[in-house]
Protein backbone atom coordinates (compact mmCIF):
# COMPACT_ATOMS: atom_id res chain seq x y z
CA UNK A 1 0.00 0.00 0.00
CA UNK A 2 1.06 3.60 -0.49
CA UNK A 3 1.35 5.83 2.57
CA UNK A 4 2.12 9.54 2.69
CA UNK A 5 4.82 10.23 5.28
CA UNK A 6 5.53 13.73 6.59
CA UNK A 7 8.48 14.82 8.73
CA UNK A 8 8.35 17.93 10.90
CA UNK A 9 10.82 20.34 12.52
CA UNK A 10 14.23 18.80 13.34
CA UNK A 11 13.25 15.46 11.79
CA UNK A 12 12.63 17.17 8.46
CA UNK A 13 16.01 18.88 8.68
CA UNK A 14 17.92 15.73 9.61
CA UNK A 15 16.27 13.45 7.03
CA UNK A 16 16.33 16.14 4.37
CA UNK A 17 12.72 15.66 3.30
CA UNK A 18 9.47 17.25 4.38
CA UNK A 19 7.41 14.39 2.93
CA UNK A 20 7.54 11.29 0.78
CA UNK A 21 5.30 8.55 -0.52
CA UNK A 22 6.25 5.14 0.84
CA UNK A 23 5.24 1.77 -0.57
CA UNK A 24 4.88 -0.54 2.44
CA UNK A 25 3.32 -3.79 3.58
CA UNK A 26 3.61 -2.90 7.27
CA UNK A 27 0.47 -3.08 9.36
CA UNK A 28 0.97 -0.26 11.84
CA UNK A 29 2.82 2.95 12.60
CA UNK A 30 5.52 1.25 14.71
CA UNK A 31 6.37 -1.20 11.93
CA UNK A 32 6.52 1.65 9.42
CA UNK A 33 8.93 3.51 11.70
CA UNK A 34 11.15 0.41 11.86
CA UNK A 35 11.01 0.04 8.08
CA UNK A 36 12.02 3.67 7.59
CA UNK A 37 14.99 3.28 9.95
CA UNK A 38 16.37 0.61 7.61
CA UNK A 39 16.71 3.25 4.87
CA UNK A 40 19.90 4.68 6.31
CA UNK A 41 21.71 6.57 9.03
CA UNK A 42 19.69 9.81 8.81
CA UNK A 43 16.45 7.88 9.32
CA UNK A 44 17.94 5.72 12.10
CA UNK A 45 19.27 8.73 13.97
CA UNK A 46 15.89 10.47 13.94
CA UNK A 47 13.48 7.56 14.36
CA UNK A 48 15.42 5.22 16.69
CA UNK A 49 13.24 3.64 19.40
CA UNK A 50 15.05 5.53 22.17
CA UNK A 51 14.18 8.86 20.52
CA UNK A 52 10.99 10.52 21.79
CA UNK A 53 9.17 10.86 18.46
CA UNK A 54 5.45 11.60 18.36
CA UNK A 55 3.30 10.18 15.58
CA UNK A 56 0.11 11.31 13.91
CA UNK A 57 -2.12 9.25 11.64
CA UNK A 58 -4.41 11.29 9.40
CA UNK A 59 -3.67 14.33 11.59
CA UNK A 60 -4.60 12.64 14.89
CA UNK A 61 -1.93 11.79 17.47
CA UNK A 62 -1.63 8.00 17.83
CA UNK A 63 0.36 5.23 19.47
CA UNK A 64 2.58 2.81 17.55
CA UNK A 65 -0.13 0.17 17.20
CA UNK A 66 -2.35 2.43 15.06
CA UNK A 67 -3.25 0.55 11.86
CA UNK A 68 -2.17 1.87 8.47
CA UNK A 69 -4.55 1.99 5.51
CA UNK A 70 -4.04 2.69 1.81
CA UNK A 71 -3.36 6.38 1.22
CA UNK A 72 -3.19 7.36 4.89
CA UNK A 73 -0.93 10.16 6.10
CA UNK A 74 1.64 9.50 8.83
CA UNK A 75 3.42 12.40 10.48
CA UNK A 76 6.54 12.16 12.64
CA UNK A 77 7.27 14.98 15.11
CA UNK A 78 9.97 15.65 17.68
CA UNK A 79 8.45 15.94 21.18
CA UNK A 80 8.41 19.76 21.03
CA UNK A 81 7.85 21.71 17.83
CA UNK A 82 7.65 25.43 17.41
CA UNK A 83 5.19 27.48 15.39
Amino acid sequence: MKVQVRYFASLRESIGLSHETVETQTADVAALRTELMARGEHYRACLAPERPVRTALNQLMVQGNAALTEGCEVGFFPPVTGG
